[in-house]
């Protein structure tokens, strides 16, 4: 009897595996269901599942189906940062070097490959693209590799950074038509970010975007010189974000450098800390907006723009959210960057008010001092990388967020600082889960977490439901409307990237990873 559940079980893996098909790219254009096809579940970054079938009015019956450990000797690095990728049942799941293929009705693993790096910072992955047969993955030590769906073999492995730079690669690749959309992450060592395309097949460049302009060019003036442009930072290490009938993509780019010090960068200092609208098929800039200008408190803007289409003063528009690391929420125009909504969505003091753009204006006096300045938010930032969502239904932007204060430090006073130059110590903190309305930028309501943690991603659902970690390794569901806390499972760890959802042979799953563990839930009863 043993030998026949064995070989059932096995019989089962492999009719799954010869059974894997294509991703069809129109599923990327569509809210997920019977998949997650890329990073946000769909192109718009809304991170909203249509399905209800778990919903408000029995979410209580929610329930283990499946859990899965890594199993990776000698990675150092084994925590899930990243998000589960589901193409034609089959789950795809990473951390720094290591990609599995997951049966994502059982857990079982079918297949697991793993990158022989030559080094790099090891800090997290944070998931895959699928291409037709075809994934891709970033890798610590500069490379972008493609494998074949099917069986986890390497097609090839391009270098996309110079790893003796101190660059490293770890974000999750996002596939737009026939471009593989990949950006870099460095260690704040004062050198240039960007952002390329990459051919599908070949790995070959497509574009190559500097987020720092050259002598020249639009945005130069912003920057004191050129050799403080050359070294000005900018990584590109968030998500990216597409909307098809215009044409564009979205993405949000890192710090500038020096960190804290700033005095030998005088300016904007664009296009970091920026949102950024880019053509897919020739990598031109088509608009910027900067929430955090001439940025001295490595705050960054590599948060998610969430694309969705709002009524603004009784006209639809086609709009876009970001709620950034500085703590204010912006609402825009996505089709031309223009501001609508500039609002704190946790207590700040940075700011002095906003100009013509609806951008926030710096005050001076709120700059890293020598004697030290309490500044709010903290170096991690009202929000951090953890994605946020946005329901349709509700007409909410949900985002896990922390009010904070601490005091920052000038260290380095030279004209010419190098590296950080400065950082921020002490000071208090609360974790919030905020619900903020698109169209003013109000708090609709408020969720206080027990701790100063809470820095989970979040998805939403037409099940009236928000899912979300808290500060205590319980992975929760809450009332999308309300925010009433229904259901919640200890999970041990600190959930860090978003949850997923999708259905499988009448069945919906939620899953989501903790630590070195990925749950996956189902529907116990009616």
């Amino acid at each position: 009897m043993k030998r026949l559940k064995l070989f059932a079980a096995y019989a089962a893996t492999t009719a799954l595996v010869l059974g894997q098909g294509a991703l069809d790219p129109a599923k990327l254009l569509k809210q997920p269901t019977d998949s997650w096809p890329t990073y946000n579940g769909d192109h718009t970054g809304q991170r909203f599942s249509p399905l209800k079938k778990i919903n408000s009015t029995n979410v209580q019956n929610l329930s283990l189906g499946f859990i899965y450990r890594i199993n990776a000797p000698g990675a150092t690095a084994t925590v899930f940062k990243g998000t589960p990728i589901v193409v034609n049942g089959v789950m795809y799941v990473t951390i720094p070097d290591h990609v599995w293929a997951l049966d994502a009705r059982t857990g079982r693993e079918i297949w697991h490959h793993v990158h022989q790096s030559k080094g790099g910072i090891h800090l997290g992955n944070r998931g895959v693209g699928v291409y037709g047969n075809w994934l891709y993955f970033e890798t610590p030590d500069c490379m972008l590799v493609s494998l074949n769906l099917k069986d986890g073999k390497e097609r090839w492995a391009k270098s996309i950074c110079d790893l003796d730079q101190m660059y490293y690669a770890s974000v999750a690749p996002v596939v737009v038509k026939n471009h593989v959309l990949v950006g870099v992450s460095g260690d704040d060592l004062d050198i240039p970010g960007y952002f390329e395309s990459r051919d599908p097949e070949t790995g070959e460049l497509q574009w190559h975007w500097s987020v720092v302009p050259k002598k020249g060019e639009p945005g130069f003036e912003t920057w004191p010189n050129e050799d403080a442009a050359a070294h000005g930072g900018g990584m590109t290490w968030g998500a990216t974000t597409y909307d098809p009938e215009l044409n564009q993509i979205y993405l949000g780019t890192g710090n500038p450098q020096p960190v804290i010090a700033g005095k030998g960068r005088q300016g904007d200092n664009l296009y970091t800390a920026s949102i950024v609208a880019l053509n897919p098929d020739t990598g031109k800039l088509i608009w910027y907006f900067q929430p955090s200008p001439h940025d001295t408190h490595d705050w960054d803007n590599n948060q998610v723009p969430v694309l969705y289409d709002g009524v603004i003063g009784g006209q639809k528009k086609k709009l876009l959210s970001v709620a950034c690391r500085n703590g204010w929420f912006f609402t825009l125009d996505r089709a031309t960057g223009k501001a609508i909504v500039s609002k704190d969505y946790v207590k700040t003091n940075w700011a002095k008010g906003i100009d013509s753009r609806g951008q926030p204006i710096p005050n001076p006096d709120k700059e890293p001092q020598f004697a030290g300045a309490l500044v709010s938010p903290n170096q991690g930032g009202a929000a951090n990388w953890p994605p946020p969502s946005f329901s349709p239904d509700t007409g909410l932007f949900y985002v896990n967020a922390a009010r904070a204060f601490s005091v920052w430090y000038l260290y380095d006073t030279d004209d010419k600082p190098e590296g950080w130059g400065g950082t921020d110590r002490g000071g208090w903190s609360e974790a919030l889960l905020q619900a903020i309305d698109y169209k003013t930028g109000a708090i609709k309501w408020s969720h206080k977490w027990e701790g100063s943690g809470g820095r989970s991603g979040l998805m939403s659902t037409a099940g009236n439901l928000l899912f979300g970690g808290d500060t205590s390794g319980n992975f929760v569901a809450l009332n999308a409307s309300t925010g009433e806390p229904l259901w919640h499972a200890n999970v041990a760890s600190s959930v860090a990237n978003a949850p997923i959802s999708y259905e499988l042979d009448g069945k919906q799953y939620v899953v989501v990873g903790a630590g070195d563990t990925l749950f996956g839930f189902v529907m116990n009863g009616k």
